[in-house]
């Protein structure tokens, strides 16, 4: 080697070092939390529930730096309740959201006209969730036709979270969009098992109810599912439980 090709080389490698001194620095793991929150009315208050998200609450959520992600009722209709998903930039931004939502002339001003022949929400129920490295990421589409969603809750079986999660991104996503069902997001429930294992939740759209029912059936019938299922599940079932719920979306839902 040349005399000057040495320096060139040397001079070269000095670049990179000092580019790599410079360079940023790993993405950290995004702090986004998201919260599912189902409503339960009290007797004869579902539609009062809706309604009221749908002319007040939504707009006041938005005032307060909370982001509207989606907001649903089950397509069994005797399934009186409504899901919706918030996002927030972390937890201490969600508790000084809700603490200053809770404390605003406004909605109490709504909650006085709303409940003034009582309240109209029994109980609340609250998951706290942090993104999955498998996620797509999260489009707030309003589709025409309104598409149906498909909330899925899996329970991983003791040690078996991370296999889940590998079996997912390996083959059933791919799976799933072979077979018509579009991954809206998946999410990793900050609450854990006894094991220290989180739950796995998931939204999947389809055209219709009975669309998303027909396309599990062909994808659980696809030899390529079989084969993962059954290469994966050699030393036992990855879960104890699945729980669905099919959803409509509200006219306000931010994604449909």
């Amino acid at each position: 080697m040349s005399r000057f090709s040495t320096l060139l080389t040397m001079g070269l490698l000095a670049v990179s070092a000092f580019a790599a001194t410079f360079a940023s620095p790993p993405a950290k793991p995004s702090t986004k939390l998201y919260e599912v929150r189902i409503y339960h009315p009290t007797p004869g208050n579902y539609a009062n529930i809706v309604d009221r998200f749908r002319q007040y609450t939504t707009k006041l959520f938005e005032k307060h730096g909370m982001e509207n992600i989606g907001y649903w009722t089950p397509t069994d209709t005797t399934d009186k309740r409504l899901i919706y998903i918030l996002a927030y930039p972390d937890r201490a931004a969600r508790d000084a959201s809700w603490k200053a939502f809770g404390n605003d002339p406004d909605w109490k001003a709504v909650v006085a006209k709303t409940e003034a022949n009582g309240r109209i929400v029994a109980k609340v129920d609250q998951i706290f969730m942090t993104e999955a490295d498998i996620s797509p990421a999260l489009k707030l589409k309003k589709a025409s036709p309104t598409r149906v969603f498909e909330m899925r809750t899996y329970f991983p079986a003791p040690g078996k979270l991370a296999d889940l999660l590998s079996r997912f991104r390996d083959h059933t996503i791919k799976l799933f969009s072979k077979h018509g069902m579009t991954n809206v997001a998946y999410w990793l429930t900050e609450d854990k098992d006894a094991d220290g294992q989180s739950k796995l939740v998931y939204i999947l759209a389809h055209p219709s109810e009975a669309e998303g029912k027909q396309h599990f059936d062909e994808f659980r019938k696809d030899a390529k599912w079989v084969k993962a299922k059954a290469d994966s599940e050699k030393n036992g079932s990855l879960t104890t439980k699945v729980e669905s719920v099919y959803m409509v979306p509200t006219d306000y839902s931010p994604i449909q």
